[in-house]
């Protein structure tokens, strides 16, 4: 099977940025080695306490692309009487020389219990557990680093207030590595830092969502984000999925047959929520084309794509099976950006994406750090949701980001970090693979093989348990889950991930992850569960390996 990630972008280039066309992918987008000369060139940076920063400082100018369109008439009430927070504006005016604050309630950072933070972080290319305790380089941040010249981030500008697009050391660092992977193909898209997706996804739910909206998402979906939207008033919409995710004819037969008198008068929905890359709950990784279908219908029907992407770097090798070659890794960090599937992003010409990107999934979810790229227009209402909810991301958080990114890795680095994943997550992927081969009855268990993600997805034919047409999906469903559960396997039910929670649907799915457990404790995990389904459905034999009882 080819991977859904395989793309030729070298001879792409830039269509007609009309609203029935969209961007494909120029081959002469910021590389990593042209990071140095670009700061060169660029004033020098800004990064005291509360420092005013944006992603115009740090960017191409964009001459030539198109700006992106105004989009006024898709923001909520809430985020259209928003205005920006006085104190925030007010800290513009920190840098002018010789000014003397009597203005903000900054805390000295004299009274800061903390004189420096020392943290211990893996060299390229030596990135496991043993290689870092042995070959691993510490990085002090002290409090008063930049007065002393060491370094241009430190304690006394990050553990005090700070601006909602996070600090300008981070921002930058981020506004390159989105131009570096994604070359957005319009004029002014900015990033801004956020505290993990979850929060920024509550955000834009509230910038977007007026009580009683339909919003639309894949017939299955991340359940937090369903369930975040839900108290805001919002009414999902369900879209069929296919193994490549969201099918584009689903989405356009229900925009085009949308009726508003059978959905409380409401006008048919614009804002479509999707995770394009190794799909939570179902592990599809939307393709190249599939993406350009979906951005195409968002221009036919004018809608605004939040585009959900933790997994994006989680994409793998193609699956080849147990007894198959590996695939080889990529050669170069050019190989490894050209072999990602394209973002959304990176073929949006009108500005009617907002990528949400986070570092939970390839660094550490703790560190509770994200960002948003978008237009400017949007970027600057989701700031000011931010100035009065969770102001900035924790200091803290960023200091250890800084210290391993910038002052360690390097761009250079944290792609060969990525790389590093790709090939960890794909023998992860492919352990779960062989255990599912193994040990599921493959007469009522199938599945597709995640080209990206931590999920695989298990689809059940409950046609063929004993109690079909007596019991309903949910119990079937559930005599599984609870099954499993006391033969020592814990699942998510695939009901739980359903965007309209009053409609089962009409097949049975588990969720299963092979992020976390070692590969022996998956491969147990999956005997217990094959052995769960067999009970379930009366199957004969306990646990078959490669077809004979074991």
């Amino acid at each position: 099977m080819a991977p859904a990630a395989a793309n030729d972008l070298s001879s792409l280039t830039m269509q007609g940025a009309t609203d029935t066309h969209i961007a494909t992918l120029q081959s002469d987008r910021l590389s990593v080695n042209g990071v140095p000369a670009r700061r060169c060139k660029a004033p020098k940076l800004a990064g005291g306490i509360a420092a005013h920063t944006s992603s115009n400082m740090y960017k191409s100018p964009g001459y030539g692309k198109p700006r992106a369109k105004r989009w006024d008439h898709r923001l909520s009430e809430e985020s259209k009487a928003r205005k920006p927070s006085s104190l925030k504006e007010a800290a513009r005016f920190l840098p002018r020389p010789g000014m003397i604050s009597l203005g903000g309630g900054l805390p000295s950072s004299q009274y800061f219990p903390l004189e420096y933070i020392d943290v211990k972080v893996p060299q390229v290319p030596h990135f496991s557990e043993d290689e870092t305790k042995a070959l691993g380089i510490i990085k002090r941040a002290g409090k008063h680093d930049i007065a002393e010249g060491k370094s241009i981030y430190d304690l006394h500008v990050a553990l005090n207030y700070a601006q909602s697009t996070g600090s300008a050391q981070m921002l930058r660092f981020l506004t390159e590595h989105t131009e570096i992977v994604h070359r957005p193909p319009y004029q002014d898209w900015q990033c801004s830092m956020t505290v993990g997706s979850t929060s920024a996804l509550e955000i834009a739910y509230r910038m977007f969502i007026n009580r009683g909206d339909y919003v639309l998402t894949e017939s299955y979906t991340f359940s937090t984000a369903a369930e975040t939207a839900r108290p805001l008033g919002a009414n999902w919409v369900g879209i069929a999925m296919d193994a490549e995710g969201l099918l584009p004819s689903s989405l356009d037969s229900i925009l085009t047959n949308w009726d508003p008198e059978t959905h409380n008068n409401k006008p048919k929905p614009w804002l479509l929520y999707t995770v394009p890359s190794g799909h939570n709950p179902t592990g599809a990784t939307q393709s190249f084309r599939r993406r350009q279908e979906i951005y195409r219908l968002a221009q036919k029907h004018d809608l605004f794509i939040i585009e959900d992407e933790p997994y994006y770097f989680l994409q793998m090798q193609p699956y080849t099976g147990p007894n198959a070659p590996d695939v080889p890794p990529p050669s170069s960090h050019e190989d490894f950006l050209n072999n990602l599937v394209p973002s959304l992003l990176s073929i949006d010409i009108d500005g009617r994406v907002m990528r949400l990107d986070s570092f939970s999934k390839v660094i550490a979810p703790g560190l509770r750090v994200g960002w948003i790229t978008a237009s400017e227009q949007i970027v600057e209402r989701f700031v000011r949701h931010s100035e009065v909810s969770t102001q900035s991301p924790a200091g803290a958080s960023q200091m250890v980001l800084f210290k391993l990114l910038e002052e360690t890795w390097g761009h250079a680095g944290y792609l060969q970090w990525l790389i590093n994943l790709r090939l960890e997550y794909t023998k992860r992927r492919d352990n779960i693979l062989y255990a599912c081969e193994t040990y599921l009855p493959r007469e009522i268990a199938s599945w597709t093989p995640p080209m990206a993600g931590m999920f695989h997805w298990i689809k059940i034919d409950w046609t063929r348990h004993p109690a079909y047409g007596t019991k309903t999906l949910l119990e079937v469903e559930d005599d599984i889950f609870r099954a499993a559960i006391d033969k020592g396997a814990l699942t998510s039910k695939g009901s739980w991930f359903r965007a309209q929670a009053d409609d089962p649907g009409c097949d049975i799915f588990f969720r299963t992850t092979f992020a976390s457990s070692g590969n022996d404790q998956v491969r147990e995990a999956v005997r217990r569960f094959g052995d769960a389904l067999r009970a379930v459905f009366n199957l004969e034999g306990g646990s078959v390996a490669n077809g004979a009882s074991i």
